[in-house]
């Protein structure tokens, strides 16, 4: 009988490709910085709230109102920042997709088919949590969106601090994860809460982007081009109704992500390398500097825990984003009959979904527009939110440290150039070069060895060759 052929079983969360590790290790150094500013501008939006003697100040910079009214464009100083500065970052986020979508994982189904159905259950599944706490609870439905979201600026910020050595596959998977999050976010921003549109300006946005990709595709270059016609685009998206950071990602997603002959980047990839550090570390900082300053007194906190609207948003974070990425992970691997990789556990999986609970940035920004017309709910939705982050934060910790020894390891491992030709050693694994040039290190090793060993032999034996030398009992002459 002729033996049966088996294909071999896909790995789930296996080595990257050495492109796409060098790609994922440039864009988390960038978002780990910006992360870190992130927190210092949480942080100090707390104590500028906090403190009596310096509220008044807060309030008043933040709903300070400047730009053109004629142009529909009088905004507050926190408005510009939730609708302006965050267009910024979903334009980064539009490149990522984009990029992901025609040359990053995202682009075989096979491998795609992970991520995309852990973030689709990594977000039903807190809005499951989140509707049914407020059915019990007798509370709003309105906020059900408040904690789909995964904030990977304040994820990997979380990791600098505890300084975790999490090897790339798991990185690569936590970026992903947020990518896909950040479209659906973005969909449901648009879906969800808009309320009145104008068609006229609404049009106008689109001939606008019209213009964008038909000089994007004549290879028209200049930024002193493309920066005012992204702000006009602007400006119409938010005189529209539809939620002005849609002109971001939809300008992200229109920027070409392959690479042509004689190019050693991508024009989308040159542009996210400019504009990242900008959306990293100035504009998502500036955002959670006037969303997140919210007053916290012991009551405030203790009333996150028994108005549903508030605890469906901690419960969706902590419990609801672990649960559905790690089960939506599962599920992916079990019916697609792939194992998972040798060098990780399931519980390395659960660690990074119960990591994922930090939904900072865009949780704020839907907690905002989910609860517009009550400003006591919308601020008790972002202390849930703050609540429920650290809460995350703090599991994910515990989980990551108990790990952390076989983490080092991993990495230890994927860094290791022993031939010192610029590229990890763990790659080169199937190169008969590497394996000479590693042999003819070793046998420079191993000759310098050997001439270390005739030295110290011919040492010895002069030594034992000389009276009273080192074999002589008590130092006496023979």
């Amino acid at each position: 009988m002729a033996a049966s052929r088996t294909s071999p079983a896909r790995k789930v969360l296996g080595r990257l490709s050495l492109p796409e590790r060098t790609f994922v290790a440039d864009a988390l150094r960038t978002e780990t910085v910006g992360g870190v500013l992130l927190l210092v501008a949480a942080v100090t939006a707390l104590i500028w709230a906090n403190i009596p003697a310096l509220h008044g100040s807060y309030e008043s910079v933040s709903h300070f109102h400047l730009g053109p009214a004629a142009l529909g464009l009088n905004l507050s100083v926190a408005h510009w920042a939730a609708d302006g500065l965050l267009a910024v970052f979903f334009f980064v986020a539009g490149i990522e997709l984009k990029r992901e979508l025609v040359a990053g994982d995202l682009r075989d189904p096979k491998a795609a088919a992970l991520p995309v159905v852990a973030a689709l259950c990594g977000m039903a599944v807190p809005a499951l949590v989140y509707a049914l706490t407020n059915l019990t609870g007798h509370g709003s439905l309105g906020g059900w969106a408040v904690p789909t979201a995964t904030d990977i600026a304040f994820a990997l910020a979380v990791l600098a601090v505890i300084g975790t050595s999490l090897p790339s596959a798991l990185r690569a998977f936590l970026l992903t994860l947020a990518v896909v999050d950040d479209l659906f976010a973005i969909l449901i921003i648009a879906v969800f809460f808009t309320s009145t549109i104008d068609f006229a300006a609404l049009g106008g946005a689109v001939v606008g982007l019209a213009v964008f990709w038909l000089l994007l595709r004549k290879g028209v270059r200049g930024w002193y081009v493309y920066v005012p016609l992204a702000l006009v685009i602007w400006g119409l998206m938010y005189n529209s109704g539809v939620h002005a950071t849609i002109a971001g990602v939809a300008m992200g997603l229109m920027l070409r992500c392959h690479t042509r002959e004689g190019e050693t980047r991508s024009p989308g990839e040159q542009v996210e390398h400019l504009v990242r550090p900008l959306s990293a570390g100035l504009a998502v900082p500036l955002f959670a500097l006037f969303s997140a300053g919210v007053v916290v007194s012991g009551g405030a906190l203790g009333d996150v825990f028994t108005k549903p609207e508030t605890l469906g948003v901690v419960l969706g974070l902590v419990v609801g984003k672990a649960v559905g990425i790690f089960g939506g992970t599962w599920l992916t691997a079990r019916f697609t009959r792939a194992s998972l990789s040798e060098d990780l556990a399931w519980a390395d999986v659960f660690a990074v979904a119960t990591l994922a609970g930090i939904g900072f940035t865009v949780s704020l920004l839907i907690g905002e527009l989910a609860f517009a017309g009550d400003a006591v709910l919308t601020d008790e939705v972002k202390a849930a939110v703050l609540t429920g982050s650290l809460i995350a934060a703090l599991f994910a910790t515990v989980l990551l440290k108990m790990r952390n020894a076989k983490y080092r390891r991993l990495c230890e491992d994927e860094e290791r150039d022993d031939d010192l030709d610029g590229v990890p050693d763990i790659y080169e694994q199937d190169d008969p070069a590497y394996h000479l040039r590693m042999a003819a290190i070793f046998e420079r090793k191993a000759a310098e060895h050997r001439r270390l060993a005739e030295v110290k032999a011919a040492e010895r034996r002069a030594l034992a060759e000389v009276p009273g030398g080192a074999g002589e009992d008590n130092h006496r002459p023979a």
